[in-house]
């Protein structure tokens, strides 16, 4: 699967925000291979960060000039957050911009494939836990739903996936919809 999703995101023409009066930030989509399934894996916020509190979302953050990069972003949020090594990451590739609704973001999102069993070190001030959550799962049918809210007064359409309990909603959900869309599309590639 990884060459597969790193072919299609080289080929793809990746979709770009700009917009001076928003904040650049980047999220990793780290990846893993686990007891012959793969898996994707998520935080949970704190109570205690800035923004997005309590919520589901990938590691990841804001933009600060000495990164250069948006990967480089990426790549130190991460270690910042869950101790994740940029040189344990293969980057597959980058996907489409996604806007915040509140919180005033342009969230360039890179795919990764990671080590497993890896030995993470959480911010405790940041990161409440880690959520694995099988790719598989996410796929199955009746699992995204697409419901509208009203958010900071306006209505607001977007996509929620419910785990074990758990809602992954916002700009979490939607970039996990346009990947898991882009994997779903590649597996039935593959069937006769």
């Amino acid at each position: 699967m990884q060459s597969r999703v790193k072919q299609f995101l080289a080929r793809r023409q990746i979709q770009y925000i700009v917009d001076p009066g928003r904040q650049r930030s980047a999220v990793l989509i780290p990846i893993y291979r686990k007891q012959g399934q793969y898996y994707i894996l998520l935080t949970k916020r704190t109570q205690e960060v800035k923004n997005h509190r309590g919520q589901i979302s990938f590691p990841g953050g804001a933009y600060q000039e000495e990164d250069g990069t948006l990967l480089n972003t990426a790549l130190r949020e991460s270690y910042e957050e869950i101790g994740l090594r940029a040189d344990d990451v293969d980057i597959l590739g980058e996907m489409d911009d996604f806007l915040t609704q509140v919180s005033n973001y342009i969230i360039s999102p890179f795919v990764a494939v990671i080590p497993w069993p890896y030995e993470f070190k959480l911010n405790s001030r940041e990161i409440e836990e880690l959520i694995e959550v099988p790719i598989s799962a996410l796929l199955e049918q009746g699992r995204r739903r697409l419901e509208t809210r009203v958010i900071g007064g306006e209505e607001v359409t977007s996509f929620f996936y419910w785990y074990q309990g758990r809602v992954i909603w916002g700009a979490t959900a939607r970039i996990l919809s346009q990947l898991l869309d882009i994997i779903a599309g590649l597996w039935n590639a593959d069937r006769p």
